[in-house]
């Protein structure tokens, strides 16, 4: 089991910015791919972001790709989110995830993950 500890979340303007971090402990960071998700309220979760496990690959909702990019650092056990532009339809709380032991490629489908953080609430105001 990893156990994920995000922070980062916060209240920013529309076109501003945001960097979540994901702090993992437990299993071996670098065996897992990790990905972002997100729920706002009265919404069902959905995919935001995603990296394999080695950092190589990424890939993007369509709704965030060239405002948000995913990243990690294997040796310091983080997972980030950088957000820019922000829009108010950003507004939810993001939640980290990792697959299970040596599942290195990404995914978009939140059953695939095995451990998930309590998440960071994000609020862009108009």
């Amino acid at each position: 089991q990893v156990q994920l500890v995000e922070s980062g979340g916060g209240l920013v303007q529309a076109g501003g910015s945001l960097r979540l971090s994901c702090a993992a402990s437990g299993r071996t960071f670098s065996n897992n791919a990790m990905a972002w998700f997100r729920q706002a309220p009265g919404k069902e979760r959905e995919f935001v972001a995603t990296i394999t496990r080695s950092g190589l690959s990424t890939d993007y909702a369509d709704s965030v790709k060239g405002r948000f990019t995913i990243s990690r650092d294997n040796a310091k056990n983080t997972v980030y989110l950088q957000m820019n532009s922000l829009k108010p339809e950003d507004t939810a709380v993001y939640y980290c995830a990792a697959r299970g032991s040596g599942s290195g490629s990404g995914s978009s489908i939140p059953q695939r993950y095995v451990d998930w953080g309590q998440g960071t609430q994000v609020t862009v105001s108009s």
